[in-house]
């Protein structure tokens, strides 16, 4: 069974406890932790030793189901509907306007899911997990992000037997002239994925105890949320947002809603073309280099370190897999996620990267336990 998680979801402004921290981590399904999936993938009926049958096999067949059930349940509003407390189909459908059929079948579906409750009068309710991470109206939230699956990214999926063909994604999401479509709505629905981490880097570089301005470079910002979770620690803290041009109004819109607009500016452009400025205290890489590739990665990290100043710590978000690209099982997954929607994106080792930083002149790799899909990797200009 999924650990209870925190009631509540991420209101305007407000740091993630410890408490919400773990829940993340303990979601199941968290982008927060490997372990949801793994554990799912360990779950699954086994045979009994030396024999082989299809069960477990047809049990992948449907693995597409849970995030199109939860985007239908979204779409049509049975979260929020359930929010204001517990309710039957009859009722949800006079309130939602869908048909009772489909509402049952996907409710019912949720709750051997763990996302909704039925009481004996028939009456569904909402579970913690459901309450903090899928309601439409909190920051928090994962309904965009379930909401999209559908339409943003399942399609591209449909394609992959061909790609795999062709070694040609169906389209390149890395590229200005076709990203900015598809990254616009991506960003802001998964702001939960990346908010405690960023917290949780902040609490390790002490910047609530910092008595002098620190200045912090949000590379390829998107939503910006990285730089907002450390701007809300200390007053002192000034954030350069980077991003293609069409990126820069949602990371600030982003920004007015956590309240620190007033202490972020902004540089458009490409990566390795923008002029990121220098002596900065903090850089952030947060899940930038997985879709950028390895050679364009390194360029990037070689101009991070110009841009700091010395002492200056580097911190990169990513999707790390073991030296032998056997697991986790999440991370392999989502290196076919980049190879369906980039020309060179990849997912990466602790080891890879270690080396592509010290190659930068980067000294003091490290790795930083946070919640999210891997550790954060850590590193300091001399």
């Amino acid at each position: 069974m999924t650990k209870e998680v925190v009631r509540k979801g991420l209101s305007l402004g407000e740091r993630p406890t410890h408490k919400d921290s773990s829940a993340l981590r303990e979601s199941r399904f968290g982008f927060a932790d490997v372990k949801a999936l793994h554990d799912c993938r360990s779950s699954m009926k086994r045979p009994k030793k030396d024999q082989v049958t299809p069960e477990r096999l047809m049990q992948f067949g449907f693995a597409y189901a849970p995030p199109l059930i939860i985007g239908a349940a979204v779409s049509n509003k049975v979260f929020d509907s359930l929010a204001t407390g517990a309710k039957t189909v009859a009722q949800l459908s006079k309130e939602t306007g869908a048909p009772v059929r489909g509402l049952r079948a996907i409710m019912n579906a949720l709750i051997g899911l763990e996302l909704l409750k039925k009481d004996r009068q028939e009456k569904y309710s909402l579970t913690p997990e459901s309450e903090a991470f899928l309601l439409s109206n909190k920051i928090g939230t994962l309904a965009g992000f379930f909401a999209m699956v559908s339409t943003h990214i399942l399609p591209d999926w449909l394609h992959l037997s061909e790609a795999v063909k062709t070694g040609a994604p169906p389209i390149a999401l890395n590229q200005e002239a076709t990203g900015p479509e598809f990254f616009s709505i991506l960003v802001e629905n998964i702001i939960p994925m990346s908010y405690p981490a960023a917290t949780t880097l902040g609490r390790s570089l002490g910047l609530a105890k910092k008595r002098e301005p620190l200045r912090v470079l949000d590379i390829a910002a998107g939503s910006g949320i990285w730089g907002i979770a450390l701007a809300q620690q200390s007053p002192l803290v000034h954030v350069t947002a980077q991003d293609w041009p069409a990126m820069i109004p949602i990371t600030k819109r982003t920004t007015q809603k956590f309240g620190v607009s007033d202490r972020f500016s902004y540089v458009e452009g490409d990566v390795l073309e923008a002029d990121f400025g220098n002596d900065y205290d903090i850089a952030i890489l947060g899940h930038i280099l997985h879709t950028e590739g390895e050679e364009r990665s390194r360029k990037l990290l070689k101009k991070t370190f110009r841009a700091l100043k010395s002492g200056g710590v580097i911190a990169i978000g990513e999707w790390l897999v073991n030296d032998q690209r056997t697991e986790p099982l999440p991370s392999l997954i989502f290196a076919v996620n980049m190879f369906i929607h980039s020309e060179r994106g990849d997912t990466f080792s602790f080891k890879e990267i270690k080396g592509w930083l010290e190659e930068a002149r980067f000294k003091r790799v490290r790795k930083l336990e946070a919640p999210g899909p891997s550790p954060l990797i850590l590193a300091t200009k001399p």
